[in-house]
């Protein structure tokens, strides 16, 4: 495509624009095309440091070893967020100088009540947090003792909803996207050893060859899918692992064996930090370290399991033996709402805890322990991902590796399939029946365009919304895929053109071959096929405007409102509820892009040309031609149409990747506060013998066996007791 030159080009353009407007139209849309489509991808993938190449000296940076883990230790001090409301002029705080630590080999639960926090301390860690003029988010956050870098080192994030490819197998999914993502591994056999090792590293190996599946399908399991969502995160072996709500809608069997395979994750060198709301005890006994959050502020961060009992039992707060810790630590933090009463005793109680610990935190030396090793990996650059495009040809295998998994998941969804030609016949029979073998009357001129009129409005509507109610569910997984730097956007888009183009073609023509002999149209093995072709191009057209509606709204629900309303405008406009030339001058550019005038009008010319029609009187319409002039088709050709089709074909698509890169997902800036003066460690600069002495400090809210963390101004609540417990 590249070798399209000026000249062949502009054959291209007069060839099918035609003269003025269209041949621009065309030229812009065909220029553009050739320049995605041609496009070499994305210059770096999102994890890639663009001094990376140079520092190496070498242009292809080879892949980090699979299994190789680079430690790092994350620490975050005095971490604000908050939300400004305009209407009230208030401030809502989400997070309130919240500190704290992770390191490597050890797993982190971040716990809390709900709204507490706990999500969006995630976010901020991971540098996940959506970007909102509203929020402000300030603190410091750093890696190995150096400034957040999201180019330093690789993170994996395993979100809450777990979305795939419904139709791909499990093991599909990961070669896929082993493909996709590690280009170096270019054997088949290479390729499946390391797909065979994350099988048996997760317990995937029972379920590698069953489907994902999904609302309509039954496929693997919530836990298994959990699972699988940290096999695609760990292909590139990252070094921090951040997972939101892990067990949430899972059973407890499933839930622990989640946390199990998060828990030999840490222990096998990576950073794992997590968001979990209230875990069973075995889930309790899994944690390393916690840190517990009530309304944005921190109540305690440090070791896990008996540490928490102790530090809070030196306030008269004793665990009941036999009691879940984790059940026992949510209500100790959370805010009674059953009676004014507790809600005052509960508040203060927090308030009490939240101060305690903020003095203790206050007194603690906060340093990073850091092992000797580590410190002379942080002074070194990681060497990061080859550079997607680099490669003569990565477009092209990124376009074949995305169509074949478009064609597996259009092919093999069969449910949807099956409704849709069932819904295409039945539409067919339907229309047949009430136009049955229409004859050559005056009458019959009537019916011929509305039937005309609803087949242009049954195939735009069917293919819109069965494209509206997939494409936003696909575009969050593209999303993520294209935040790792799987794939440039120009193959993604061109392979779903060319994956759906048996399977959008198939369900109009089902529909034509019902629909034609019943209402006996034209006669002539030529119009039969005509109208066939009319009618998938319109199919094609309206699932392209799909496509624009599914990237231009957040949401599924969104997209099933915006669709239809915007097809009903280009109904009313379709050329044959109002006129062309009776359209007020605001509104005459709307026919021009209605994707249903285009359809009625080929249909219309296919259908009416040529036919003579019984008439009795001389103001009778006695030709199929005369027919057409009533509805300003006269001078039009079934090409004019064909050319239009395509060009709004070609509109909606080039729409559709404009606004896809324009609603990149886009995160908050952590600003540093003006006034942080706190001592803080260079790491880097520090020799083995000042290492030891790091090693030596206490990590953050670690308790003192000796000292309870009283806070002499806070007035705290008596013993706290759960309820029913003896």
């Amino acid at each position: 495509m590249v070798g399209f030159g000026g000249k062949k080009v502009r054959q291209m353009v007069v060839g099918f624009g035609g003269s003025g407007f269209g041949q621009v139209a065309i030229a812009v849309a065909v220029s553009f095309l050739v320049r995605v489509f041609s496009a070499p991808g994305p210059a770096l993938s999102p994890d890639n440091d663009p001094d990376d190449t140079q520092e190496n000296g070498s242009d292809d940076a080879e892949a980090p070893a699979a299994g190789k883990v680079t430690p790092v230790t994350i620490r975050w001090r005095n971490i604000n967020c908050c939300l400004s409301d305009k209407s009230s002029k208030s401030v809502r705080f989400l997070l309130r100088n919240v500190s704290g630590e992770a390191r490597p080999g050890r797993l982190l639960a971040i716990m809390g009540p709900s709204g507490s926090g706990k999500t969006t301390l995630l976010n901020v860690l991971a540098g996940q947090l959506t970007a909102s003029p509203r929020l402000h988010l300030s603190g410091v956050l750093e890696f190995n003792g150096k400034p957040a870098s999201k180019n330093a080192y690789k993170f994996a994030y395993v979100r809450q909803e777990d979305l795939f490819f419904s139709q791909l197998t499990v093991r599909e999914t990961l070669s896929l996207a082993t493909e996709l993502q590690l280009p170096n591994i270019s054997s088949a056999e290479e390729r499946d050893e390391f797909v065979n090792t994350l099988l048996f590293k997760l317990g995937l190996v029972s379920c590698a060859d069953t489907r994902v599946g999904d609302a309509k399908v039954r496929g693997i399991s919530g836990g298994e899918k959990k699972r699988l969502s940290l096999a695609c995160e760990l292909l590139a072996s990252p070094s921090v692992i951040f997972s939101d709500e892990p067990t949430t809608g899972l059973d407890a069997f499933q839930a622990e064996k989640v946390m199990e395979t998060l828990q030999q994750l840490a222990q096998d060198g990576h950073t794992v930090i997590c968001s979990i709301h209230q875990p069973r005890g075995s889930v309790y006994k899994k944690f390393d370290d916690i840190i517990l959050l009530t309304e944005g502020s921190l109540v305690y961060a440090g070791p896990a399991r008996h540490e928490p009992l102790t530090y809070f039992s030196k306030f008269g707060y004793q665990c009941p033996d036999h009691v879940n810790p984790a059940e026992f630590l949510a209500d100790l933090i959370s805010i009674d709402y059953s009676s004014a009463d507790s809600v005052y005793t509960s508040q203060k109680r927090i308030d009490g805890l939240i101060e305690s610990f903020s003095q203790l935190l206050s007194r603690d030396i906060y340093a990073t322990p850091i092992i000797v090793n580590d410190l002379s990996n942080s002074r070194k650059k990681i060497t990061q991902r080859a550079a997607v495009g680099k490669e003569k040809g990565i477009w092209w295998k990124q376009f074949w590796l995305l169509l074949k998994r478009a064609w597996m998941q259009s092919s093999r969804d069969a449910p949807t399939n099956k409704v849709r030609a069932r819904m295409s016949i039945a539409s067919a029979i339907i229309f047949g029946s009430v136009f049955w073998r229409m004859g050559n009357s005056q009458t019959s001129i009537q019916d011929r365009m509305g039937l005309l009129q609803v087949t242009a409005i049954n195939t735009a509507m069917a293919a819109l919304t069965k494209t509206v109610g997939v494409f936003p569910k696909e575009r969050a997984i593209v999303d993520r895929e294209r935040a790792k730097g799987s794939y440039s956007l120009g193959p993604y888009l061109f392979s779903k053109l060319l994956a759906e183009l048996p399977i959008g073609a198939a369900f109009p023509l089902m529909f034509g071959t019902v629909l034609y002999p019943m209402a006996r149209l034209h006669p002539t093995l030529q119009r039969f096929g005509k109208f066939c072709g009319i009618v998938t191009m319109e199919s094609f057209a309206a699932s392209a405007m799909g496509l624009t509606v599914g990237a231009m709204v957040p949401t599924t629900e969104a997209a099933m409102a915006v669709g239809p309303s915007l097809m009903t405008v280009f109904i009313v406009f379709g050329g044959y509820y109002v006129n062309p030339e009776n359209t007020p001058i605001i509104f005459r550019w709307i026919p021009n892009v209605s994707l249903i005038r285009w359809a009625f009008q080929g249909l219309s010319i296919n259908e009416f040309s040529g036919l003579q029609f019984d008439h009795q009187h001389s103001f009778d319409i006695q030709t199929g031609e005369q027919a057409l002039e009533r509805i300003s088709f006269g001078k039009s050709r079934i090409r004019d149409t064909v050319i239009a089709q395509n060009r709004i074909l070609l509109f909606w698509y080039c729409t559709t990747y404009l606004l896809l890169e324009k609603n990149k997902p886009k995160y908050q800036l952590l600003e540093t506060p003006i006034d942080d003066n706190e001592p803080r460690l260079k790491l880097e600069e520090l020799n083995s013998e000042q290492a030891d002495q790091t090693l030596e400090a206490p990590p953050v809210g670690q308790v003192d066996s000796n000292q309870a963390p009283e806070s002499p101004g806070v007035d705290l609540v008596g013993p706290f007791v759960l309820e029913g417990a003896k």
